[in-house]
């Protein structure tokens, strides 16, 4: 599976500015997640940009009080190059839509060019430009809880749905009964989970579910850590294991997990990818293996263990023994 950041974007749109006419004035997102794009293609290049609504009616954006130049206070009359820009294109309907919406404002073709910053392909009819090709199955930042994989996914609640607890909260006492009455929102989803997967006690289940409900948020089932205290869910460390192994079970073909060192062990021990959200990447098992050996190779322990597992692949077992025969026999 594909996956962009903003970062990502942010990255593509300036390594591609040199394939765009230089002389482009305005730039156009289609609503909404073009918008995202325009708005940091605007600001690298410090060109004046407005939405596709906006500029059918004739209508640019102030630029506001930095990077001020007499090119940003320009009227759409003086508008000789315009980029209309979205996120993305698959299908391209969104992009046919914005071509007949400039149509139909009366904008000569000559002067737009339309663009994507991902698609599915190279060409496309709808687009002169595709900054990057980013083949399906993809998922970007902006759009990944929104998303019909969310029914084929098992997603974490504490610090992807809402804020993680704080200390002070996580006391497994009344303190933490408030936290999960009145937990802040973080990412809502507007699609039906398949499964939420939580290290949030089994005992806890009445205040999570209600919570769940208060949001609107969907799912198919709810799976917690069924132990029966935090000091002991802390004892046995069994964040990523528990996590790993119901997602190992499952059909799920994604796991969407909060924090970076439990996405990289769910990664290892499911054989599955992991989206992390604290990092914004895909951590897949071939990657959660090499982070895991690039810790290792920190330690001295960890060096050696590695330098082993290295001359074990190379001689082979016997191989191996042999070598180790040979090292040890006194002269």
């Amino acid at each position: 599976m594909q996956y962009r950041s903003i970062a990502d974007m942010n990255a593509t749109i300036a390594r591609n500015l040199h394939r765009l006419p230089g002389d482009i004035d305005l730039v156009v997102g289609i609503p909404r997640s073009g918008m995202l794009a325009a708005n940091l293609l605007s600001l690298t290049a410090n060109i004046q940009m407005t939405d596709l609504d906006s500029f059918v009616a004739g209508k640019i954006f102030s630029s506001g009080i930095t990077k001020r130049s007499a090119a940003l206070g320009r009227s759409m009359a003086e508008m000789r190059r315009i980029l209309i820009l979205d996120d993305s294109i698959n299908g391209g309907s969104a992009m046919r839509e914005a071509r007949v919406k400039a149509a139909a404002a009366g904008i000569p073709r000559d002067r737009l060019i339309f663009a994507a910053v991902y698609g599915s392909y190279e060409r496309y009819e709808e687009t002169d430009f595709v900054l990057e090709v980013v083949q399906q199955p993809r998922l970007f930042q902006w759009n990944f809880m929104h998303h019909k994989f969310l029914g084929q996914s098992c997603v974490d609640i504490d610090g992807v749905l809402c804020l993680d607890p704080t200390n002070d909260e996580n006391d497994d006492g009344p303190a933490y009964l408030r936290f999960l009455a009145e937990a802040h929102p973080l990412y809502v989803p507007t699609r039906k989970i398949a499964s939420l997967v939580t290290s949030r006690l089994e005992k806890y289940r009445s205040e999570t579910e209600d919570w769940l409900a208060g949001r609107g948020i969907e799912y198919d089932e709810l799976v917690m850590l069924d132990l029966p205290s935090k000091e002991e869910r802390q004892r046995l460390a069994a964040h990523g294991r528990f996590k790993a192994e119901v997602y190992r079970r499952s059909n799920a073909v994604l796991f969407i997990e909060s924090e970076h060192g439990q996405a990289v062990n769910i990664a290892k021990l499911s054989g599955k990818p992991v989206l992390c959200v604290e990092t914004h990447e895909i951590i897949t098992p071939a990657s959660a293996l090499v982070r895991e050996r690039l810790n290792l190779a920190k330690t001295a322990e960890g060096r050696h263990a590695l330098l082993k597992a290295a001359a074990r692949a190379m001689l082979g077992e016997r191989g191996y023994e042999a070598l180790k025969s040979k090292v040890r026999k006194p002269a």
